[in-house]
C-alpha cells in the first residue's frame, strides 16, 4: 500500500502549493469539551484551529454566491456537500502561514472522510477523540448558559444519535489504522488537558 500513499504525497505537494501540513481531526459528541481543549492546544502547541461550522458560517456572512447556496441548504435542512466544506478547509490551510492544524467537528461521516483525503490528499496525523458519556454531555449542555436554542433535551438527544451513527464509523476507520488517540473527556478540564499534553508533547508521546 506504500506506493499509493507515496503517489498521493507526491500529488499533494503539487496541489497544496508544496505545503505538507500536519492535520489532526478533533472529534467528540456535543458537550464533550472539544472547543475548550482546542483553545488550550492552540495556546500551548501553536496549532491553528479550524472549525468546519465556523468556516461555513463565515462564508454565509460574507454574502458570496457560495455563502447564499450554503445558507439555503441549511435552511432546507439539507447537509452541505462534503466538497463545499473541504474547499473552505483547504483554502484556510493554504492561506495560513502555519503548517499545523486542528480540524474540529469534521469529518462528520465516512463520506466526508473519504472525500477529504481524496480532494486534499492529506491524511490526518491522528484523530483526537474526546470520549464522554451521554449523561455527562447532557448535563454540561443543559447547564451551560450560552442561550443556544438547540440546547434542549430533545434536540440534544437527537444530536447524540447523529454523532453516534455518523461519526463513530470514522473513528473506527482510523482506529483500525492505529490513528485514534482516545481521551476520557468526562473528567475536569485540567485533567483532560494533562492527557492532551501527553499526546502532543513529543517527549511524552508514549505516556497516556
Amino acid at each position: 500500500m506504500g506506493t499509493v500513499v507515496d503517489a498521493a504525497n507526491k500529488e499533494a505537494s503539487g496541489i497544496v502549493t508544496d505545503k505538507k501540513p500536519t492535520v489532526v481531526f478533533v472529534l467528540g459528541g456535543p458537550g464533550s469539551g472539544k472547543g475548550t481543549q482546542c483553545a488550550n492546544i492552540v495556546q500551548h502547541f501553536g496549532y491553528t484551529h479550524l472549525s468546519a461550522g465556523d468556516l461555513l458560517r463565515a462564508e454565509i456572512k460574507s454574502g458570496s454566491e457560495n455563502g447564499t447556496m450554503i445558507q439555503n441548504m441549511i435552511k432546507e435542512g439539507k447537509i452541505v456537500p462534503s466538497e463545499v466544506t473541504i474547499k473552505l478547509l483547504q483554502q484556510a490551510i493554504q492561506e495560513s502561514a502555519n503548517d499545523k492544524f486542528l480540524i474540529d467537528g469534521f469529518p462528520r461521516n465516512e463520506e466526508n472522510r473519504a472525500a477529504f483525503e481524496n480532494v486534499t490528499k492529506i491524511e490526518p496525523a491522528f484523530v483526537l477523540f474526546f470520549d464522554c458519556s451521554e449523561e455527562e454531555m447532557e448535563r454540561r449542555l443543559l447547564s451551560r448558559d450560552q442561550g443556544r436554542e438547540d440546547d434542549n433535551i430533545e434536540t440534544i438527544r437527537k444530536r447524540f444519535k447523529v454523532f453516534l451513527e455518523s461519526s463513530l464509523p470514522v473513528i473506527e476507520y482510523y482506529n483500525s489504522k492505529g490513528k485514534v488517540r482516545k481521551i476520557d473527556a468526562g473528567r475536569p478540564v485540567e485533567e483532560v488537558f494533562e492527557s492532551v499534553q501527553a499526546i502532543f508533547s513529543p517527549k511524552n508521546e508514549k505516556a497516556d
